[in-house]
């Protein structure tokens, strides 16, 4: 079924649109989160409250044409959240190793004002990735969206783990370039 028709469902508050959510998007929407958690158990839960989340933010939202990406961007804070919640003693070791790579171009202060920039931010990390060829910034989005390992983006694109490795080291060193060019303080 077509993705309008599925968020018409939604629309309509017709219970099948979950149903139907479930049978296009559920094995990747639970692979996703499996990623990101580690962990079945979670990853299952995370399905499911992507599917919750869907029907309470649709509407007002009706991503007629992004539903997929709308549902992956629902699972990947529900995903995210209960990882947080799980290891808030112990720091999963995925979280850490995307943070440090991403330190050396983002500062890490926490308070109002830099919630307010991560908005700032946001515009900034989107204009620098239109502005980069389509391997990069595919290789960049499964690294920092989808939270894929070196290995696995290595692999989907026939290229060895170095040249990923490489061209993300240049990405950040680039995107820092950018961000301080465009005014924006690290």
């Amino acid at each position: 079924m077509e993705d309008s028709r599925i968020v018409d469902l939604y629309l309509g508050r017709d219970e099948s649109a979950v149903k139907i959510t479930q049978e296009k998007y559920g094995k990747n929407i639970n692979g996703f989160a499996k990623r990101i958690c580690g962990d079945e158990t979670m990853a299952d839960e995370c399905e499911n409250d992507t599917y919750l989340g869907a029907w309470n933010s649709i509407p007002p939202h009706e991503p007629r044409s992004y539903l997929y990406a709308f549902l992956l961007k629902i699972t990947r804070g529900l995903a995210i959240n209960r990882l947080r919640h799980t290891a808030r003693q112990k720091r999963s070791a995925q979280i850490v190793e995307l943070s440090s790579e991403m330190e050396e171009v983002l500062s890490s202060s926490a308070s109002v004002e830099s919630e307010i920039d991560g908005l700032l931010l946001g515009g900034l990390v989107s204009d620098f990735l239109l502005n980069q060829n389509e391997e990069k910034r595919y290789i960049f989005l499964r690294r920092y969206w989808f939270m894929d390992p070196v290995e696995r983006i290595a692999q989907r694109m026939g290229f060895t783990e170095g040249k990923i490795k490489t061209t993300l080291f240049r990405m950040r060193k680039e995107l820092k370039k950018y961000l301080q060019s465009s005014g924006y303080e690290i």
